[in-house]
């Protein structure tokens, strides 16, 4: 394969120039070229075969033990004027950090291969995709990119038809944690990452283009890049409805994605379009319409077993690259919370020792083709995407926020979205219960400063003529003894089922200064063991918590300074005024 795009061939020119490989390789996205890599690594010892009859086409990579996961504090945001990158990310000037980085690539994939990848992030053929070209010479960043996006053949003639792409340079480097960084340039479309063999740092596709870069690219062009779920509910009667959702990480982003209904629900159907990222356009009707960039799943496995998500246990049972995970006696991938099974060498590939440590890494992960999801919605490959009926936030909250609430208004949304918080759980370092503020669920991805990123938001109301509605949830509400008041997982449907009801303007709500909140009884409870009391726990509205919250919520948007929208501090002070009166 070569191209017929000059831009694109001068750029790989210039970057075979600068890296000096030993030999150019472009990839075409077939099963041939994916069998061989697979074939090379296993050789090299870059991969591992696991037990081929319980997990067939699985493979095991271990990386170093200090490239385990994203480098935030090492991932920067490269704009002319700081104040354009925010006080959210990271920033360091284009020629500063270009400088730095042409240092760094300089000779560094002397000895191997420079492969070439042209991808497209959506469907292909749908006018919502964008598309790229990573140049890395890691072939498992090949393999990897090969199962979440459709890369290859077609996403090049998409190139070569459209002239535009998003340029990704990566090298794995010497894997040396002292020289390693993750360089966006939104002005130039264009991510460059060195010294990071981690997905997350490594699959350019993923964090770095679909949400850091086109969330820069929606911006200009009037649309969301968003770290949400997309979600198809049907209910027995054959009504389809599309829900976006964006959580931060602990808080069943994955687990709803790919939710199973509950027993008492027979005849209902959820199926996945998306599991993390949303790409949402205003349609020639004025609706806001979805598309899942992505094709394919890097999810975190520790907790995964037939219980909490039955479909992603089961996709991952064959035709799956594992990171980091444990091996059993019978050479089975293991991880904490798998219910079965025992480890006997762990994830650095020593034998177990009692030490006590974690037998897998904690962000151990496992990729596979979204197609293997038992619950995959072929909407997901439908080039007009799926309309958007509701838009869900959510957080980790003990006692401040109801299960469900509907936001008043889009403006009153862009509030919610922009206030949403989580606490830290016990698996996390430091304190347990800090609230740590992430608005839309985006904090470490929002390619430019997050009070710009509001004013985007606050301008659908004039993009759109049917925006969806707005709601916050929190599975996470607990009484005075640290108990769960909420069930969670497939139950969590019975949640939906109200907000689908609310889009359709089948229930009242009750009006209050921070939403509207469901009506006695018109949260499903059937089946389930809550009585009345704990519902009424469970959508309680404590207004002096709240008011705290606010001022919390006053103080964050000072960090943004006269960037903040007037409008979201009006909408702010408006919730004020309701629950001080």
């Amino acid at each position: 394969m070569s191209t017929t795009n000059e831009d694109l061939q001068q750029w790989i020119d210039e970057v075979a120039a600068l890296t000096r490989p030993d030999q150019i390789k472009w990839c075409d996205g077939s099963d041939a070229e994916y069998r061989g890599l697979i074939d090379e690594m296993l050789a090299s010892g870059d991969l591992l075969e696991l037990n081929q009859e319980t997990h067939p086409n699985c493979y095991l990579h271990r990386s170093d033990p200090n490239d385990v996961a994203r480098v935030e504090h090492l991932t920067f945001v490269c704009t002319k004027h700081q104040q354009d990158a925010g006080p959210n990310n990271n920033w360091m000037h284009p020629a500063e950090a270009h400088a730095q980085m042409n240092g760094l690539f300089e000779g560094c994939m002397q000895g191997r291969t420079m492969y070439v990848i042209p991808y497209c992030m959506g469907p292909i053929d749908s006018p919502y995709a964008r598309c790229g070209v990573e140049v890395t010479d890691s072939p498992y960043v090949v393999v990897n990119m090969n199962l979440m996006t459709r890369m290859g053949a077609a996403a090049l003639e998409r190139i070569e038809r459209e002239g535009s792409f998003v340029k990704g340079l990566h090298s794995i480097g010497d894997l040396d944690p002292e020289v390693r960084f993750i360089m966006h340039f939104p002005d130039e479309l264009q991510i460059q990452s060195f010294g990071s063999g981690y997905g997350g740092n490594a699959l350019l596709g993923k964090k770095c283009h679909a949400l850091r870069i086109a969330s820069y690219q929606a911006r200009n062009e009037g649309w969301l890049a968003e770290h949400m779920l997309i979600v198809e509910v049907e209910s027995p009667q054959g009504e389809k409805h599309y829900l976006a959702a964006a959580f931060p990480s602990a808080c069943g982003k994955t687990n709803l994605a790919m939710l199973i209904p509950p027993e008492t629900y027979d005849g209902w159907k959820v199926r996945t379009i998306g599991d993390d990222i949303a790409w949402l356009h205003v349609d020639d009707d004025g609706r806001l319409r979805a598309v899942n960039p992505e094709s394919g799943y890097f999810g975190v496995v520790p907790g995964t077993n037939r219980k909490t998500n039955h479909n992603a246990y089961d996709m991952i049972r064959r035709d799956a690259i594992f990171t980091n995970v444990a091996v059993t006696a019978d050479n089975e991938p293991w991880w904490e919370g798998k219910d079965s099974g025992e480890p006997v060498i762990d994830w650095k590939g020593n034998q177990i020792n009692g030490s006590g440590e974690a037998a897998a890494h904690p962000n151990s992960r496992f990729t596979v083709a979204a197609k293997q999801n038992p619950s995959y919605s072929p909407l997901a490959d439908d080039p007009a995407g799926v309309p958007i009926s509701a838009i869900i936030f959510g957080g980790r909250r003990r006692e401040l926020a109801p299960l469900v609430y509907e936001a008043l208004d889009w403006g009153h949304g862009v509030l919610v979205g922009a206030s949403v918080a989580s606490e830290t759980t016990a698996a996390a370092a430091g304190k347990v219960g800090v609230t740590r503020r992430d608005p839309m669920a985006m904090k470490p991805f929002c390619g430019y400063n997050f009070a710009n990123y509001w004013g985007h938001w606050l301008s659908f109301t004039a993009r759109a003529k049917r925006l969806p509605k707005i709601f916050h949830v929190n599975w996470f509400r607990q009484d005075q003894d640290g108990k769960f008041l909420w069930p969670g997982f497939g139950d969590n449907l019975r949640v939906m089922r109200w907000i689908i009801d609310r889009c359709e303007n089948r229930v009242d709500a009750v009006e209050t200064p921070i939403g509207y909140l469901p009506k006695d009884g018109d949260i499903d409870t059937n089946g389930l063991t809550i009585d009345d009391a704990t519902m009424r726990s469970l959508l309680s509205v404590d207004r002096d918590a709240w008011l705290a919250e606010l001022e919390a919520v006053a103080e964050y948007f000072e960090e943004y300074e006269d960037r903040v929208p007037e409008l979201l501090e009006a909408e702010r002070e408006r919730v004020v005024a309701g629950l001080k009166a």
